[in-house]
């Protein structure tokens, strides 16, 4: 599949492993892990970056299950379908032009709400996590957008279930070519890689720094990001 941002661009189904956008995905990926640990460990089991999981616990919760907020899941729900909104309209705005300042607006974007989340994180003290939700859920919904109009084969940046079954499915023992098996890896990789330090943060240290660290990566990605002309 060829993005139609920009005649410079570099189809995104030809985008190897070493490509620019490529390692800026990866690193996406592994602040989805750190995203994760925070919310599901700090936020009271809230996924703001994995819509299906938040769905699951919407039903633990109404079930009566203990330790689920529906509010909180409702909450994220709602913001990450704005920031996928956001996604389709920043997408369009961008979209007779070369890939590279789309993608870095984007990035920015996260970084920014990253940010605000982190500030709020620090000063709210142990008020509700709901605004923090909010922000980190619409920087999420933002990424996913994002990243699905992209459409770079094996590289959604939040959700593994797809990678791993087409890991095994295009494997060898099943009778594949294994063609994308080292992306799929390293994607796995990358999010093992952001969710331990994510968890150790947030046990030991609060929800403020592993959004800190989350912020400081997301804006070391965009303006890293640089792609040939």
């Amino acid at each position: 599949m060829a993005t139609h941002h920009g005649s410079r661009s570099v189809p995104t189904a030809e985008i190897g492993d070493g490509h620019p956008l490529s390692l800026a995905l990866i690193t996406l990926t592994a602040v989805s892990g750190l995203v994760d640990a925070v919310c599901y460990l700090g936020l009271g089991r809230v996924f703001t970056a994995n819509m299906t999981g938040n769905v699951v616990v919407i039903g633990f919760a109404l079930a009566g299950a203990p330790g689920f907020s529906v509010i909180g899941s409702l909450v994220s729900l709602a913001a990450f379908l704005v920031g996928a909104v956001a996604a389709g309209r920043l997408a369009n705005a961008f979209r007779d032009r070369h890939r590279v300042p789309w993608v870095r607006t984007a990035v920015w974007i996260e970084a920014v709400l990253l940010g605000a989340a982190t500030a709020v994180a620090f000063t709210a003290g142990r008020t509700p996590p709901y605004p923090v939700i909010a922000l980190v859920a619409l920087a999420m919904g933002l990424r996913n957008g994002t990243v699905g109009r992209l459409a770079v084969p094996s590289m959604s940046t939040t959700v593994l279930t797809r990678t791993l079954a087409a890991l095994a499915a295009d494997s060898r023992l099943a009778g594949g070519a294994d063609r994308r098996a080292v992306r799929r890896i390293i994607a796995v990789a990358a999010m093992v890689a952001g969710a331990v330090p994510g968890a150790w943060l947030v046990l030991h240290h609060g929800i403020g720094w592993p959004l800190l660290l989350t912020t400081v990566i997301v804006a070391v990605t965009a303006l890293a990001y640089r792609e040939g002309d």
